[in-house]
């Protein structure tokens, strides 16, 4: 440190002033580039995460209301006598989803489906318990697309 403070002294007043600009302009850049600006970009996409995350809340909030409003409509179902395959078969046809794969397991039935519209799912479920079919289990996570789904299981029962 000492080497570097001599031959500070060793400029003329012109020079130590220049370095010691020079200093300042590269602690202010370190600052702005290593803290500020990397500090500041994060703050600003978390914000817009935030906003995301919270527009799905509110899509996601409707929805419900909109499928408990369905449910209360809908009455006391029937139990359903049929087939549990081919309904499912039957109402996906009509609701355009996909199926994945099917497994019966004795009374019930086990669907999954890759990728559906949200809207579509719903309508079809609600086709499914107007029938008197019930939903016993359900694993849905969204899919790569915006409103769309997976169905990992759904676990489906006559009522």
């Amino acid at each position: 440190m000492n080497a570097v403070m001599e031959r500070y002294r060793a400029l003329t007043e012109r020079e130590q002033y220049l370095v010691l600009l020079s200093g300042i302009v590269i602690i202010i850049a370190l600052f702005y580039f290593a803290i500020w600006s990397p500090l500041s970009t994060s703050v600003a996409q978390q914000r817009a995460l935030l906003d995301s995350q919270q527009e799905l809340l509110v899509w996601v909030k409707d929805s419900a209301q909109r499928a408990q409003q369905l449910r209360r409509s809908q009455g006391a179902s029937s139990a359903f006598s049929g087939s549990l395959p081919q309904a499912v078969n039957r109402t996906t046809a009509q609701h355009s989803i996909a199926i994945a794969r099917m497994q019966p397991q004795g009374d019930e039935l086990q669907v999954w489906v890759d990728q559906a519209p949200f809207n579509s799912v719903l309508d079809w479920l609600q086709s499914m318990e107007q029938m008197g079919i019930i939903i016993l289990q359900a694993d849905i996570t969204e899919a790569d697309s915006a409103g769309y789904i997976k169905i990992r299981r759904l676990q489906l029962g006559k009522a």
